[in-house]
């Protein structure tokens, strides 16, 4: 526990918390997408339940850092790439986002009468499998990010159950303002496409600088703040018109 007292040590746990966090809203998008197809009472369960299989299989990964690491090594070569079993999974996870999204826009752009004709009800076992399915994609990432970051295996364990504590605590919150405003879901859907085409162009050897992405969606969410602050502004005006013209 020598690291207690080592400066550096202390800035790389901080660093590594908060890059966990930022890695982790992905997932926290993804999971509150999820959670939303159950009745109301199990959303929340779901969600910290969801968080928490995400936490434990981080911490599995984490004492398995040389597996981790051998999944790095080239299994077999297509077209003369490489192709290593990291890349197989994140391939995969990509495409699963993809086709998850794409299915999801479709349902709303459909309209009510559409959602409510072809709506199957979720079993709560159903989600989790879904939740675990991604947890595995996104742990991955998040795993190999603290192997490249710190040394000490403590520091990187630490700075995980901090993070998920975060998204824990942050995740209904989050889940309640994406489902209250329907344009805010079709954004966080957006995203949702967007990091499943980085999963998959990371798989294939196209690096994607992590920052471009993340900087698309800051952008993308300040806008739509914009948005849903001039409709907050414009709703009381346009009721007080309407109000006047019935009178």
């Amino acid at each position: 526990m020598e690291w207690l007292t080592n400066p550096e040590s202390l800035i790389a746990l901080l660093t590594l918390t908060i890059l966990e966090i930022v890695l982790g809203i992905d997932n926290i998008i993804f999971i509150s997408i999820l959670s939303g197809k159950l009745p109301k009472e199990q959303q929340n369960k779901a969600r910290l339940t969801g968080l928490a299989l995400a936490m434990v299989m981080r911490i599995l990964l984490l004492f398995s850092i040389v597996w981790i690491m051998k999944l790095t090594l080239p299994l077999f070569a297509v077209f003369g790439k490489e192709i290593s079993g990291r890349d197989l999974i994140l391939i995969g996870g990509g495409l699963f986002l993809l086709a998850k999204s794409t299915f999801e826009i479709h349902d709303k752009l459909e309209g009510e009468e559409h959602t409510k004709a072809s709506k199957v009800v979720k079993s709560f076992a159903n989600v989790i499998v879904q939740i675990m399915l991604l947890d595995i994609v996104f742990s991955l990432d998040s795993v190999i990010t603290a192997v490249g970051m710190a040394q000490e295996l403590m520091i990187m364990i630490l700075a995980v159950v901090i993070a998920v504590g975060v998204m824990m605590v942050s995740a209904k919150s989050i889940s309640d303002f994406v489902e209250k405003h329907p344009t805010v879901k079709m954004l966080a859907l957006s995203f949702l496409l967007l990091i499943g085409f980085s999963l998959i162009a990371e798989g294939l050897g196209q690096h994607i600088p992590k920052g471009y992405i993340y900087f698309a969606m800051a952008f993308s969410v300040f806008v739509e703040m914009l948005n849903l602050k001039m409709k907050s502004k414009r709703n009381p005006v346009e009721l007080r018109n309407r109000f006047a013209e019935k009178n």
